[in-house]
């Protein structure tokens, strides 16, 4: 683990890079993917490649910020929600243990082919995650389906990771039957587990920049407040098309590194 001080870096490079942190809040705490800009965001300020995915694991504890408005907001309860979270957390270390064996390039081209189809949905069906029908399900039923998707989301998150915030709002609001003001809330509930079991990884093989991390915490966790407030203030009229935007960013930073990598 680096403990050195932010010496490496000039004010500049500094400043730019809190910057683009914070607006990464912003669009992580309304629709997920902010990673899609805190990585390269990284890599462009000299970060050492080595350090670069446990360092924006860091940094983007600032989830804590957007997950507490939406918990405190939502008022959802938590308790009948922990099996979906011990399910994201073991999902994550599952996911993170996979990486050992299995090349995560084979998931681009998976993503590839369902990420043009996903914002098409999000955009033209406007009954998708309009209004909140997960009463409609049996409890058992939807603590089933809540748990699925942690479990296999989260394993992604730990394997590869990208968009994991959208796929697992997504998810919720098309097979819980949640609306997306409800579903992102979870969502990043779900996200934050899923990074703490990542971080844990990361901070146990010392790959990580400890100093650099914690600074940009606090520029993405001011991100993440306001990211909420918009989110809980203007619900799914601002959230489909951020869910959208945040999929093409996705598939086009897919598409390049798969491209890249031939």
């Amino acid at each position: 683990m680096i403990l050195a001080p932010l010496a490496g870096f000039s004010a500049a490079q500094l400043l730019v890079l809190a910057a683009l942190v914070f607006f990464a809040g912003i669009v992580d705490a309304l629709a997920g993917g902010g990673g899609l800009i805190t990585l390269p965001a990284y890599l462009a300020a000299g970060l050492n490649p080595a350090l670069l995915l446990g360092t924006n694991k860091l940094s983007s504890l600032g989830t804590i910020a957007s997950a507490g408005r939406y918990l405190h907001r939502l008022r959802f309860p938590i308790r009948p929600f922990l099996p979906a979270l011990i399910c994201a957390l073991l999902g994550a270390m599952l996911g993170a243990w996979l990486t050992r064996f299995l090349d995560p390039g084979a998931i681009r081209y998976l993503l590839l082919a369902a990420l043009p189809l996903v914002a098409l949905a999000v955009l033209t069906h406007h009954e998708f995650g309009g209004a909140d029908c997960s009463a409609e399900l049996p409890p058992a039923a939807l603590r089933r389906r809540t748990c699925a998707i942690a479990a296999v989301v989260g394993a992604y998150d730990g394997f590869f990771g990208p968009g994991t915030g959208t796929f697992f709002a997504l998810a919720l609001a098309r097979w819980c039957r949640h609306d997306l003001l409800a579903a992102t809330g979870r969502a990043k509930l779900l996200n934050l587990v899923t990074d703490l079991a990542a971080l844990a990884v990361f901070l146990g093989a010392g790959r990580l920049h400890l100093a650099l991390g914690l600074a940009m915490a606090a520029a993405g966790g001011a991100g993440h407040w306001i990211g909420a407030h918009l989110g809980l203030r203007r619900g799914g009229r601002l959230i489909r098309p951020a869910v959208a935007l945040v999929c093409a960013g996705l598939f086009l930073k897919l598409l390049h590194d798969t491209l890249a990598a031939r």
